[in-house]
């Protein structure tokens, strides 16, 4: 397992996946980018980071388990096909 990024790379890394870096205040509105905000702390950095990173190994594996079973599903049409071609070549 990586080691979890700190300091000035963390931030990068954050960036990176989009990953804000600032304390989320309930007195901003959603979407609002005040002009001085208040960064989290590294730890909440650090878990937002690795929760995007997360996010993003999931979605690489679903996209694989949906091109497995896609690759099944031709797989038994194939076997599917090549069995009736075989039956009506023997009625013939």
């Amino acid at each position: 397992m990586k080691s979890i990024p700190s300091g000035h790379a963390l931030i990068e890394r954050a960036e990176q996946l989009g990953v804000s870096i600032y304390a989320h205040d309930a007195n901003v509105p959603i979407g609002v980018k005040p002009i001085v905000a208040p960064v989290a702390p590294e730890y909440e950095i650090q878990s937002r980071v690795i929760q995007a990173e997360k996010h993003l190994r999931e979605h690489r594996l679903w996209v694989v388990a949906l091109i497995s079973a896609i690759t099944a599903l031709v797989s038994a049409l194939a076997a599917w096909t090549a069995v009736a071609v075989k039956t009506v070549e023997k009625a013939c």
